[in-house]
């Protein structure tokens, strides 16, 4: 019996061992989904809302105000026309009224609204030295004066880049104010910060994996330098980009292209739902 009983557990011990070796040999399928990194990059580049200070026709720069109750609905109507949009991830200046604007987008998204938006002081609007917050009537005016044309010559023929150089110039004035506020920006100085934040967006997302839609929101004049800069045939729409429109930015193989500028139809569908 004793033979017999050894001879079982032999026999037991040596089928768990088959087993085991069977277990370890069994390869499971992988069901998950391989993630690839994007061949090209669309760039959702977004005005923010409207402001306070918009409404009050002040200037606002690096100054700061929260968008309006009518700023919030226009943007959540963006949010609501994108909200197909499957975005990699989201990017805005460091200003709380385009941090405010990209939340609101992104919590429309139906794919990619648990995302964090990522702030950058690159993506900064103009600073406008002394004259933030001061009426945009009397900075306009002043620039008129400084380059010796009526108000009315001076806007129709406004560029940014003689825009950022007059405020400069102008605000270099203020001797004592210059001592404790942040100076004035000049043309130079705002492209080189925007295309350096812009190139170092593009370069890190090509590398990430995803469906290659990046969500950027930022500043009226700002997103125009940029454009201007990285487009030479690009040209400021009249009147300025309107708060919440899109400009649409191509990236593949090194080079842009720009799709479209001053898009409201995002602004449009979502009203009509």
């Amino acid at each position: 019996m004793k033979k017999i009983g050894k001879l079982l557990g032999v026999f037991i011990v040596s089928m768990l061992v088959v087993a085991g070796c069977g277990n370890g040999n069994t390869k499971k399928e992988d069901t998950s989904v391989a993630k690839k990194t994007p061949e090209e990059l669309t760039l959702y580049i977004v005005r923010h809302g409207k402001t306070m200070l918009n409404t009050t026709d002040r200037v606002q720069g690096w100054s700061d105000a929260v968008l309006t109750k009518a700023g919030e609905e226009v943007v959540t109507a963006a949010g609501v026309g994108l909200k197909a949009v499957d975005f990699q991830n989201a990017y805005s200046s460091d200003s709380g009224r385009a941090i405010q604007t990209a939340n609101l987008i992104i919590k429309e998204n139906e794919k990619s609204s648990d995302l964090k938006v990522m702030t950058d002081e690159r993506l900064r609007e103009f600073n406008f030295g002394t004259y933030e917050g001061d009426l945009n009537h009397t900075m306009w005016q002043d620039i008129a004066d400084d380059q010796g044309v009526t108000l009315e010559e001076f806007l129709k023929n406004m560029t940014p880049e003689s825009f950022a150089n007059s405020v400069a110039k102008l605000d270099a004035k203020n001797v004592e104010e210059a001592k404790v506020n942040w100076p004035a920006e000049d043309y130079k100085t705002i492209t080189t910060r925007l295309k350096a934040g812009i190139e170092d967006i593009v370069e890190k997302e090509m590398k990430n994996e995803g469906s290659g839609n990046i969500l950027i929101a930022s500043h009226g004049l700002s997103i125009s330098a940029l454009l201007a800069t990285l487009f030479d045939d690009y040209k400021i729409p009249e009147g300025g980009l309107k708060n919440a429109s899109v400009c649409t930015v191509k990236y593949k193989d090194g080079n842009y292209t720009l799709e479209k500028i001053n898009d409201l139809s995002y602004v449009e569908a979502g009203q009509k739902k």
